[in-house]
């Protein structure tokens, strides 16, 4: 018969395993090649946002700006929207950067949690057989 702590800790991992697969895969990463490669990710995503963003003002005020254009208010635009750029990849970069560092921390923890609740529950029925 299986006693009440046993029950309990094998529906805890039970849950924990259906609910949280992607925990394994992320603690199977070391934490700074995780980090990089979702850091890159994100930025190679901001990029793709930031380009169509662009592209979209640019035609939309086509009209507007074909009408005054200068080459020194082109060359103003220009350098406008590549700080801008700059500032938004530094920004991402760095908030990005830290949160896949708090959500491996977090994996590894739960993973290594989920382990040793295993092995208690391992220990648990060594016992139980022990005593029959």
């Amino acid at each position: 018969m299986l006693d009440k702590d046993r029950i309990r800790l094998m529906t805890k991992m039970s849950i924990y395993g259906k609910n949280h697969k992607d925990d394994f895969k992320i603690a199977d990463y070391y934490r700074k090649d995780y980090v990089s490669l979702k850091t890159w990710i994100t930025l190679i995503w901001v990029t793709i946002g930031y380009a169509i963003l662009f592209v979209s003002f640019c035609i939309y005020s086509s009209d507007s700006l074909s009408a005054d254009l200068t080459i020194l208010k082109l060359f103003v635009l220009l350098i406008a929207a590549i700080a801008g750029y700059i500032v938004l990849l530094v920004i991402y970069g760095v908030c990005a950067n830290s949160f896949y560092k708090r959500k491996h921390a977090v994996a590894k923890q739960n993973v290594k949690r989920y382990y040793r609740n295993l092995s208690r529950l391992e220990k648990m029925c060594k016992k139980e057989k022990n005593e029959q």
